[in-house]
């Protein structure tokens, strides 16, 4: 076990949460209350907050702004732009208010941060002046460390209560909710300057929230894009969002609904939406000269999963080959059989291996997986494997392939290390191991 996480377990929660309200409290003086010189925009939610991060920079940039951005994948201050290795969606409070300074320092005019249950549970959202909260959806996720469902949705309220606390001060706090989410009624009782909802199912709450709300409709779906009827209260504009599945059109949606509570046009937002690119890591397809498609993405949470190969199942294919694993580090081991699940009901070979163990054994992290598989398929079956090397199992996905298939490789999308035993990272790219083995590297 990490020295951190047995300190974590013997101190008291009063202590533990007061350790962390000072942290965020000197971290944001010692930076000069950077914030206050940018708008904010804090994107929370179990899935999806990396892609909606990345479609609100667009919008903002090709609108003539100037845009930070920090989240799972990388970092960004203006054209500048590098990867974020730490395995930390929202980083800790005294690297976040440097981030932050250095934005403020470069002049930018917005600052977007993925912020995180696991982040609010900390207080690094704290002495953050926070102008727009944006949520995609609350999925369960990271329960055991938050308590159950009722405590994560919680702390994701935290970020729409301080938005609702500093409303009517300058009259432009914005709250953005997906009105399609099942919890979006927690969400809606905060009050804000300029309260936005959007959906695709049609809720009749245009009262509620005096008509500002956007849908899409008459959605048609493709293999990597989508088109929708984009309506919102000055009109219907026809749009194509160059991304895959129903639930990239939601991200879509919320980075919309952020841009127009910002004075921007939808013209802007169409141009973005069809100039857009795959986020790296993203149902980011491997382009290779074989007769099968390889995909690889970051799902790992029940949600997340069962977007992906719902969107993969719709794409035409002969066999779908999964290669996933589970989180270790104790995170969330309620899921892993339902990921197991949920491959076993999609998938026609499945490939459980290794993902990031942490301080756990891998090999009961894989059994734990493979209990969900065993509940749709049976033991029996020839077509399911257990692969303890990443790199042999991604392999082993490939050389199964035949015209036509869909190999999708899960869990860990464009991260580039992988999380062992003894707190190390240790480099590793799913990407980066399917092109070497597209270009001949067969070891």
């Amino acid at each position: 076990m990490y020295p951190c996480i047995l300190i974590k377990k013997f101190l008291p929660k009063l202590i533990l949460s007061t350790y962390h309200f000072i942290l965020a409290l000197l971290s944001a003086l010692f930076y000069g209350l950077p914030s206050r010189k940018l708008i904010v925009i804090g994107v929370t939610g179990t899935n999806g907050k990396t892609t909606t991060c990345h479609l609100i920079a667009e919008i903002l940039e090709r609108a003539g702004k100037k845009v930070g951005m920090t989240t799972s994948i990388d970092f960004k201050i203006g054209k500048k732009i590098w990867a974020n290795n730490t395995k930390q969606g929202m980083q800790g409070r005294f690297k976040l208010q440097k981030l932050l300074k250095r934005m403020a320092k470069a002049k930018c005019d917005y600052a977007i941060i993925e912020t995180t249950s696991e982040g609010i549970k900390q207080f690094r959202h704290c002495f953050i002046d926070y102008h727009i909260a944006v949520l995609t959806n609350v999925t369960p996720d990271h329960l055991e460390a938050h308590g159950g469902m009722e405590k994560y949705c919680q702390a994701k309220e935290e970020l729409f209560k301080y938005i609702s606390k500093k409303s009517g001060k300058n009259k432009n706090y914005t709250s953005v909710i997906n009105l399609d989410s099942p919890f979006f009624k927690k969400f809606l009782q905060y009050e804000a300057d300029n309260l936005c909802g959007y959906e695709i199912e049609k809720n009749n709450l245009d009262l509620a929230l005096k008509n500002k709300i956007i849908r899409a409709e008459k959605i048609k779906y493709h293999d990597l894009h989508s088109h929708f009827n984009l309506a919102t209260q000055g009109g219907n504009i026809r749009v194509k969002l160059n991304l895959p599945g129903k639930f990239n059109i939601y991200n879509g949606l919320a980075a919309a609904c952020t841009a127009l509570s910002q004075k921007i046009g939808i013209k802007t937002i169409k141009k973005t939406f069809f100039k857009i690119s795959l986020v790296s890591g993203r149902m980011e397809e491997i382009k290779n000269e074989k007769n099968f498609r390889i995909f690889v993405d970051y799902a790992h949470s029940e949600d997340a999963l069962l977007n992906v190969y719902d969107t993969i199942a719709q794409m035409p294919h002969n066999k779908i080959i999964a290669v996933l694993g589970a989180t270790g580090g104790g995170r969330d081991k309620s899921k892993r059989p339902i990921l197991g699940e949920l491959a076993g009901k999609y998938a026609d070979i499945i490939i459980i291996t290794n993902e990031d163990p942490y301080n756990e054994d891998p090999e009961q992290i894989m059994d734990q997986v493979l209990e969900g598989v065993y509940k749709i398929r049976s033991k029996t079956d020839q077509r399911i494997f257990k692969i303890i090397s990443r790199k042999k199992a991604i392999h082993q996905a490939l050389k199964k392939a035949e015209k036509n298939d869909i190999v999708i490789i899960t869990g860990k999308g464009a991260e580039t290390v992988m999380a062992v035993k003894g707190g190390k990272f240790v480099p590793f790219d799913d990407r980066e191991i399917v092109r070497e083995w597209l270009k001949g590297d067969k070891n």
